[in-house]
């Protein structure tokens, strides 16, 4: 195919995926949706090969042909106007706050492609509000575990199926208004891509799709080629002494990552499905080797990932997942920068902050009488880099959400910011410094609060590379009258009116030694 007109009908198709999420964005009633953009878009030809995303979270982005590739073996008989739902873990999805939609896209009474997103649910049921409950065991105190199901069926509701789950949930009219904004953004992405197809006919929109993955795959190998071949391995750990462990062999064009050697899996919701697993070495290897790789099915053939069922990387039923998704993934990350830090020494980075630093806030608001659940990801400091230092207080790696704007959280929930700020000194030295962590203090207003907290990188450090300092550990506290009292990261709390939640996390590692403490200046 000519090259242009390629280069043409990829940014088409990508720009399906961006106006996908920007209407779910837009429509959505949720703050975790609507202002931190906790959601993510794709496109599927019709075997359910991806072809095209938005360029949103790459833990929801790497997984979701794992969820499509689920609904299509579940659902056998497909019509327009139909939309699928799921969110099992172990079944297509990450963890269960995170609810995904599948769409068919028809053109002459045959099925073209798929459309499909993701979006975080700031509360799906479950033993405690927000449904990541640190304390849970099993995957069922989590929260509604969602097979792949058609919510919709010819384009009408399934009422019973909808009455079914927001009976589940705490805040059922916010889950309402989230799926309708999913349903939305499927709806744009079906009308924008058979438009699409139309106007260039089926033929051609089937070798394009052939076409774009295959140059994904071409550019991956060449990518993968430039590394030095050879065996590298690294292990890190998550505060509580799980061990993710990698082997990378990196061959001709090819390259295999091998997690054996990690943990089995625990009984704490830090457990990740294999979709997870994928998804952050997809998303590592992608921005390591070249970041400009077109992101679609294609990109990943040269990748194999060898993950042993039953640990961490790999967990099976009923193992809880709802932080493999946020802090596990995160982990693998930094194992395979670290891993590659010897065959790419100036390309790798220190690690980053290697936590999403989860708060849940829920009980009933002396405002209205109704139950709400308030749920974010906190950012950090970001590792130092070859030439730059690493940027203060942002999202890094498997997140790419925003903050929950304070004038946001406000309006919506009983709650005041006392404090937000970075905390000066918490990036590691180095001749490029790692970025600084956040301080973001939480007032509770009026009421009691339940308040869990799942975070990591407050034992472990924030690794420096190539002479560079470790960033500092995050901390969490409880303060009431003024008294503080330190919070396990992976625990919850009940929290009086006028207590304050603080969150404190990690700064980046440091890049490279500080040349003027090496020279005693």
């Amino acid at each position: 195919m000519d090259p242009i007109a390629l280069a043409v009908f990829m940014q088409a198709l990508q720009g399906i995926a961006e106006e996908m999420s920007a209407g779910l964005v837009r429509t959505a009633y949720s703050p975790n949706i609507k202002e931190r953009r906790d959601c993510s878009s794709a496109i599927f030809d019709p075997a359910g090969d991806m072809i095209a995303q938005a360029e949103n979270i790459p833990v929801h982005l790497g997984a979701m042909p794992f969820s499509v590739q689920a609904a299509l073996t579940a659902i056998t008989s497909w019509e327009p106007g139909d939309i699928v739902i799921l969110n099992d873990p172990y079944g297509g999805g990450a963890h269960l706050p995170d609810i995904t939609v599948v769409a068919p896209v028809f053109l002459d009474a045959e099925i073209v492609g798929f459309v499909a997103n993701r979006a975080h649910h700031a509360d799906v049921g479950g033993m405690a509000p927000g449904s990541l409950p640190p304390q849970a065991r099993e995957i069922f105190q989590e929260g509604l575990r969602i097979p792949p199901v058609k919510l919709w069926r010819k384009g009408q509701l399934e009422a019973d199926l909808w009455h079914f789950i927001l009976t589940n949930v705490r805040t059922p009219w916010e889950r309402e208004g989230d799926l309708l904004a999913q349903k939305g953004a499927a709806e744009i992405g079906l009308r924008r891509l058979s438009a699409l197809v139309a106007r260039y006919g089926k033929e051609t929109f089937f070798s394009v799709c052939k076409e774009v993955q295959k140059t994904a795959e071409e550019r991956m190998r060449k990518a993968i080629s430039q590394v030095p071949k050879g065996t590298h391995e690294y292990e890190d750990f998550l505060d509580e002494g799980i061990r993710v462990k990698v082997r990378i062999a990196v061959g001709a064009g090819e390259i295999t990552v091998d997690f054996a050697g990690s943990s089995e899996q625990v009984d704490l919701p830090v457990n990740a499905p294999f979709a997870v697993t994928a998804s952050a070495v997809f998303y590592a290897l992608r921005a390591l080797l070249d970041p400009e790789i077109p992101a679609n099915s294609g990109a990943w053939r040269p990748i194999h990932i060898l993950a042993p069922a039953g640990t961490v990387v790999h967990a099976r039923p009923p193992a809880p997942v709802g932080g493999g998704n946020l802090e596990l993934s995160q982990r693998i990350v930094d194992v395979i920068f670290g891993a590659l830090a010897h065959a790419l020494p100036h390309r790798v980075p220190a690690a980053s902050q290697g936590t999403m630093n989860n708060v849940v806030i829920g009980g009933i608001d002396p405002r209205t009488g109704k139950p709400y659940t308030f749920y974010e990801t906190i950012g950090g400091g970001m590792g130092g880099r070859p030439g730059k230092p690493g940027l203060n207080g942002v999202h890094t790696h498997m997140t790419n959400t925003l903050n929950t704007p304070v004038e946001a959280l406000e309006i919506a929930y009983p709650l005041r910011v006392e404090r937000y700020e970075l905390r000066e000194g918490s990036g590691g030295a180095g001749r490029y410094p790692g970025g600084m962590g956040i301080r973001r203090d939480i007032r509770v207003l009026g009421h009691h609060a339940h308040v869990c907290l799942l975070a990591d990188r407050r034992k472990t450090r924030p690794w420096g590379i190539q002479g560079g300092g470790p960033g500092a550990p995050g901390e969490d506290c409880f303060i009431l009258d003024g008294e503080e009292k330190r919070l396990p990261a992976k625990g919850s709390v009940e929290v009086p009116p006028d207590g304050i939640v603080s969150i404190r996390t990690p700064g980046g590692g440091g890049y490279g030694p500080n040349l003027c403490e090496s020279r005693g200046a």
